[in-house]
């Protein structure tokens, strides 16, 4: 798909159609406020859970790594995007690496229960054990690197959750869930979301 997207954009190029630009994206872990509690994602599962007081499931012995991106710095990361001269893939994401079993616990500080429970479950067949996006591009092409902590990120997402309604925090997780590795811009954007971007930058 984004072998198509760049040959799209080069032929936009080269008979001159203005709308033809694109601009891909390598979007990877991204976490905050609005995340559905029924989502799937470690996040979510992991303050779900405490919140409930339910045991936090991992899955392995929580030795595998994952990286967290707060959605104010992927969004600030596709705004820089959408208006730069790079029409190739680039990766945007936060590469700081925690432990599973470190990131829990970190979940666990946040709810200051030091009787939550943990429990190891078998590891799925072909999880990854390390999840790091190289940000290197962005760095050098946007000058964008992500600016929140992890720290500040959770404590934000965490009170996100702690103001959801029982009813909403044991919502059945939805039947089929899509996960995006890549995803796709066409510009130009409507004029109505530059517009919302512009506003949430500015906060």
């Amino acid at each position: 798909m984004e072998l198509i997207s760049i040959k799209f954009g080069s032929y936009g190029a080269i008979i001159g159609a203005i709308n033809a630009k694109t601009k891909i994206v390598r979007i990877f872990n991204t976490y905050g406020p609005s995340m559905q509690p029924n989502d799937g994602r470690v996040v979510s599962n992991f303050i779900v859970q405490a919140l409930k007081g339910e045991p936090i499931t991992i899955f392995g012995d929580g030795s595998q790594t994952r990286s967290f991106c707060y959605v104010d710095d992927l969004i600030e990361g596709i705004y820089k995007l959408l208006f730069s001269d790079y029409n190739y893939p680039i990766n945007i994401g936060n590469p700081n690496e925690i432990s599973i079993k470190d990131f829990a616990h970190e979940i666990i500080s946040l709810t200051g229960n030091s009787n939550q429970k943990i429990v190891f479950k078998e590891l799925p067949e072909n999880d990854p054990l390390k999840r790091k996006p190289d940000i290197e591009l962005a760095k050098n092409i946007l000058g964008w690197k992500p600016k929140i902590q992890r720290k500040e990120g959770l404590r934000l997402t965490y009170d996100y959750f702690c103001n959801l309604s029982v009813q909403e925090l044991n919502k059945k997780k939805a039947s089929l869930i899509i996960y995006l590795t890549s995803l796709f811009l066409l510009v130009p954007i409507p004029k109505n979301i530059l517009m919302l971007m512009s506003l949430f930058l500015k906060k």
